[in-house]
């Protein structure tokens, strides 16, 4: 499978489309004035801590105060630590969920040696190592007006605050250095060959001893069959960047009386791709802004040489988005029903909190059974859903309602091609085997907003429902608060319905009879207004 990235700039926004073998499997989007946050690296200052949830909360800048849980911070060190174990938190909460950067990293941290017994079974060593409060409760680590360095890793999200963590963490091309964690090496699971993951092990280990260097290193994908020097110099970069930081918390601190300060700003979206999304089936990198390209290329001569004869300027008369139907994918990204090539077709529907995608054969009848023609569906839904989830950006809970197979041996099949296609996401997914039912329930790793929700908002006429009441229910509602008003008030001559075109409409022909009715019964006469502003399910009565 070949990949492809197309990068559009506009003065606006910046976006990314990944190709895989030309077809879209993934948009990134980056508007200029509301750049993410993630990566990012403040100095902040703590506003409030909450005991009962172990978390605080933390001005960094922002319209809302950003979110610090105690399992996100750095683990004190105690006398009885033993050197060969890593913090469970650096295990859990370390990886930054950068877009699309920390996808892999977060893989990375995840996916570090076996060997690790306090990484592999976090409740065992609890029960080792009972917790004291004066170090591990966040109330004796915390306190307000408190000025700490922090990372968000996860972007604001509707009506919450952007999340951080104190394991501050630093990505290169082919390494991840933690310089608050203990010293430990990882290696990314998708590196699989075990003699290259010894090597890396090996080289990192050494490198970290020679350098006297605190913290951790995690290899990415990318480094495998990487030179040593490359590491070296991948490590030399990242020490320079730490001191960087460092220097510039210090000077914050002495000079600066504000509330937060940006100490480190992560990269812009067009070279973060470069840096994090390039792989070694990345055939062409096009861009259709030259300043754009010149900075990209430059970047790409100095951190990734192998794919800098790869990068091109597009400067066509057709829009790069449209030449590649990128733009026809966004557009069909918002759409609740995705069709399928035999005529079935999915609902995807995105909620607060969890996301359903319902399976339909549609128009496809098959050739030989019902259970053949089922199970063909959901096959062919498998990889248009893993390609929808990645293009959409879906994250959290999602449910998958697939047409219900009476054999097992297709369930089983349905749920092996789901897991194949998925397995090609950076973001991290965990799935449950089918039930009875044909449900699968399965959570991807969510980091930002999802594409709708990020170019989209909720509807002003249904305000988000997704539906409105019908002229007919209006009608009705406003005939029961005539009556209502009536009893309550004797002094008007008069009603005066204000309300939607229809429901006018339908007051003068259908119900007309039921409006002479009511005004007999009330013994006063109703008059009507249309009001061309209102939405249907707007009216209003005036008593004359």
């Amino acid at each position: 499978m070949s990949e492809e990235l197309l990068i559009n700039y506009t003065p606006m926004e910046s976006r990314v489309a990944v190709l895989a073998d030309g077809i879209t499997s993934e948009i990134l989007i980056e508007r200029h004035q509301k750049l993410g946050l993630v990566g990012n690296i403040y100095l902040g200052t703590v506003v409030r801590v909450l005991p009962g949830m172990q978390a605080a909360f933390v001005d960094i800048g922002q319209a809302r105060t950003a979110f610090l849980h105690a399992n996100d911070m750095q683990k004190p060190k105690r006398a009885t630590d033993s050197s060969d174990e890593m913090p469970t938190t650096a295990i859990t909460r370390l990886a930054i969920a950068q877009s699309p950067t920390s996808l892999s990293v977060s893989q990375a941290q995840s996916e570090l040696e076996q060997g690790h017994s306090a990484a592999t079974d976090v409740k065992s060593l609890a029960v080792v190592k009972k917790p004291t409060p004066s170090t591990d409760l966040i109330q004796y680590r915390l306190r307000e007006g408190d000025r700490i360095l922090v990372q968000v890793i996860k972007d604001e999200l509707g009506t919450k605050g952007a999340r951080l963590t104190t394991n501050i963490s630093l990505p290169s091309r082919y390494l991840v250095y933690l310089p608050t964690s203990d010293e430990y090496v990882g290696v990314s699971i998708r590196i699989e060959e075990s003699d290259e993951r010894t090597r890396l092990k090996t080289v990192l280990t050494e490198l970290l001893q020679s350098a006297k260097l605190n913290g951790g290193l995690i290899a990415r994908t990318a480094a495998e069959k990487v030179s040593d020097i490359k590491l070296e110099e991948d490590i030399y970069y990242l020490v320079q960047l730490w001191r960087t930081i460092l220097a510039r918390q210090a000077a914050a601190k002495l000079h600066s009386n504000k509330k937060s300060e940006l100490i480190y700003q992560e990269l812009s979206l067009p070279l973060r791709c470069i840096r994090d999304l390039v792989n070694e089936k990345t055939t062409k990198v096009l861009i259709d802004h030259e300043a754009v390209y010149h900075e990209v290329a430059h970047f790409a001569r100095e951190f990734v040489p192998s794919i800098a004869p790869m990068v091109a300027h597009y400067a066509g008369e057709v829009p790069l988005f449209d030449l590649y139907r990128v733009e026809e994918d966004v557009q069909n990204a918002l759409k609740r029903r995705v069709d399928l090539k035999s005529g079935g077709y999915l609902i995807i529907d995105q909620t607060e909190a969890m996301t359903t995608i319902d399976v339909n054969t549609g128009s496809y009848v098959g050739a030989r059974s019902l259970e053949d023609t089922v199970y063909k569906t959901n096959l062919e839904a498998t990889q248009v859903i893993a390609r929808q989830i990645r293009l959409r950006n879906l994250g959290g809970i999602i449910i998958l309602d697939f047409i219900d197979m009476l054999e097992e041996a297709h369930r089983a099949d349905v749920l092996a091609s789901l897991q194949e296609q998925l397995s090609h996401d950076y973001a991290k997914t965990n799935i449950t085997q089918v039930s009875e039912l044909g449900l699968v329930e399965m959570t991807r790793k969510r980091t930002r907003e999802s594409l709708p929700q990020q170019l989209c908002e909720p509807c002003p006429v249904c305000e988000g429902k997704g539906y409105i009441k019908t002229a007919e229910t209006v009608c009705f509602e406003i005939f029961r608060e005539i009556m209502r008003y009536a009893r309550t008030f004797n002094a008007p001559r008069q009603f005066t319905v204000i309300a939607h075109g229809a429901v006018i409409e339908l007051m003068l022909s259908s119900e007309a009879n039921t409006v002479a009715d009511l005004e007999y019964l009330i013994g006063k006469p109703i008059r009507f207004e249309i009001e061309p502003l209102y939405q249907q399910e707007q009216y209003n009565i005036a008593l004359d």
